[in-house]
């Protein structure tokens, strides 16, 4: 990539992006703060934390954005230009796309001018994407390498569920329209990822918003309002052409292609039935799935259900799609898979930190298939860290996976009490990249529980260079 005389933002290839001399270790990331459902009548704010260990601000909050609206639930976020334009040098990667689960408002933010100290550039109201495109709820975005940004949404304004995606002017950050072609659209939407090659991309199912917004209901999923599909389009001509069924109660969340872009494979995490399924390009051309990890459900007293599942929440691959990391955000543990043999994964690292099972809490653990007894409580630097792990995101070398707690704020506040009464953490796990294997950093803690206008809900973690599930290569 250093020959590149002209290049535009991100890396070459993904081998690139990992193993570049030119590519510095991370020394900020952003995560988008959550007052909603706290009790706190405060914004949502951006927060630029320093993960430089030379630095004297290391695991610190060195700045803070906060948004112009109450109770916005900022969630996930995107870039206006990443790795999927890389070959154009009008490109810039200086604007981080900021959605609102709740209000459904988009927020522009400026962090080129300066990367400490971001700044709102603009803002998309929810008005525009409820005309002009008739979705609510804006999830997962992905830049394009057309210039444009491609977002997911969960639902219609009215709070149903709807699969469609709203497309913004990677100039303007105008709102184009819909994506999507046709009258076929997937009942339920969430994450999704694309990969041009292939002409496909696939889209996963959560629920619908009226639904989930303000707790989990099990008969909910009885009834049909949680998602058990992926769903694949033609990538060209923007059709729903195919549902995968992943089976009743699957739940799919986040979704990750390899990140070789010739290869037509990759997996998707199911948090109710606590399986990762590889799903893949069949010999006929269409798309196809087959379950690879199962963590099994705890038999439970002192629980919502009887079964506890794991909650596969967050999942990712390093860029040498050499492993899968995972996240149970109810039993409390984060996951290293060697995926050398994609049909095979094989277990080779796992670190307990924190969860719903821990000795000395309200859950009695009446049968295990994994574990022999329940795990101690987790404690960093004298705290004992409520909730579970939730999102996590992964050095582009591979050696450093940052984990933070809040899963979204409604259910934050049903499954974990003492997380919102006490915000929210970020931690780091040391990553063996020869042989597998998972540590804590006992150095490193940012404890959201200490921010100024109190304990606060930090949720998905970007750098600004790029990371492992933002960047796409085409």
């Amino acid at each position: 990539s250093a020959k590149c005389g002209a290049c535009g933002p991100g890396y070459a290839t993904p081998l690139d992006a990992m193993k570049g001399k030119y590519r510095p270790r991370e020394e900020i990331v952003y995560l988008p703060c959550i007052y909603r459902n706290t009790g706190i009548e405060k914004p949502d704010y951006l927060a630029t934390v320093d993960v430089d260990p030379k630095s004297p601000h290391y695991c610190q909050v060195i700045h803070r954005l906060p948004m112009p609206n109450l109770k916005d639930e900022l969630h996930h976020s995107g870039w206006n230009a990443c790795s999927s334009c890389f070959g154009d040098a009008t490109k810039s990667r200086n604007r981080l796309i900021l959605p609102s689960l709740i209000s459904s408002r988009v927020y522009v933010v400026d962090v080129g001018t300066d990367a400490r100290a971001p700044r709102i550039h603009k803002i998309v109201e929810p008005v525009e994407l409820f005309w002009k495109g008739n979705v609510a709820h804006p999830h997962t975005s992905h830049c394009l390498g057309s210039g444009d940004i491609l977002i997911s949404c969960l639902g219609d304004p009215a709070g149903n569920g709807k699969g469609g995606f709203i497309l913004l002017d990677g100039e303007t950050f105008e709102v184009k329209g819909n994506w999507e072609k046709g009258d076929k659209v997937p009942p339920l939407g969430y994450d999704f990822w694309y990969q041009p090659r292939h002409n496909v991309l696939i889209s996963t199912e959560w629920g619908a918003l009226k639904v989930l917004a303000d707790g989990f209901n099990p008969a909910d999923v009885e009834r049909g309002h949680y998602g058990r599909h992926i769903n694949v389009w033609d990538w060209s001509s923007r059709t729903f052409v195919q549902a995968i069924d992943l089976g009743k109660g699957s739940i799919p969340l986040e979704i990750r292609f390899l990140h070789e872009p010739a290869a037509a494979e990759g997996f998707v995490g199911c948090a109710l039935s606590g399986a990762v399924h590889r799903f893949y390009k069949t010999e006929k051309g269409d798309w196809a799935a087959e379950k690879v990890i199962e963590v099994p459900s705890k038999k439970v007293r002192g629980w919502l259900l009887p079964d506890m599942p794991g909650l596969i929440t967050d999942i990712l691959i390093s860029l040498d799609d050499r492993f899968l990391y995972f996240s149970n955000w109810l039993h409390g543990d984060v996951r290293q898979y060697d995926i050398s043999d994609t049909r095979r994964p094989r277990l080779v690292g796992q670190v307990f930190l924190g969860g719903s099972i821990t000795k000395g809490g309200p859950v009695t653990v009446l049968e295990d298939k994994e574990l022999q007894c329940q795990p101690e409580p987790f404690v960093i630097q004298g705290k004992k860290v409520p909730g579970g792990p939730q999102m996590i995101q992964l050095s582009l070398d591979g050696r450093r996976l940052y984990v933070s707690t809040s899963l979204y704020s409604g259910w934050d506040k049903q499954f974990y009490p003492d997380l919102v009464r006490e915000g929210s953490v970020m931690l780091q796990i040391d990553v063996d990249t020869e042989r597998g294997g998972l540590k804590v950093n006992q150095n490193f803690l940012v404890d959201f529980g200490k921010e100024p206008d109190g304990p606060v809900l930090a949720h998905e973690i970007r750098y600004p260079g790029g990371d492992c599930s933002s960047d796409i290569w085409v």
